[in-house]
């Protein structure tokens, strides 16, 4: 994939040292470390989301959609083996 969208930031020295350190540690360059430890907050920070705020009857569908049981089918089976993609 090529990547073409800029993001660049300004930091202390220190900064920079110790994200430098924490690379060279995992073997990665400093800007694969900097993606993946944003990437992954970015994922924990949505999936952390608990309030959703929706119409009386989109909750009312939600709420129906809870109480009925689940199918315990080979697809459910199948998805619930799989792993996670942020995993």
């Amino acid at each position: 994939m090529s990547k073409t969208a800029p993001i660049n930031m300004r930091v202390e020295p220190s900064q920079r040292d110790l994200l430098n350190k924490a690379a060279e540690l995992l073997n990665m360059d400093r800007t694969t470390f900097i993606l993946n430890a944003a990437c992954k907050e970015a994922e924990n920070v949505l999936l952390d989301q608990r309030l959703f705020l929706v119409n009386e009857e989109t909750f009312t569908a939600f709420e129906q959609a809870l109480d009925k049981p689940i199918p315990n089918t080979e697809n459910l089976k199948t998805l619930l083996a799989r792993k996670s993609p942020w995993e």
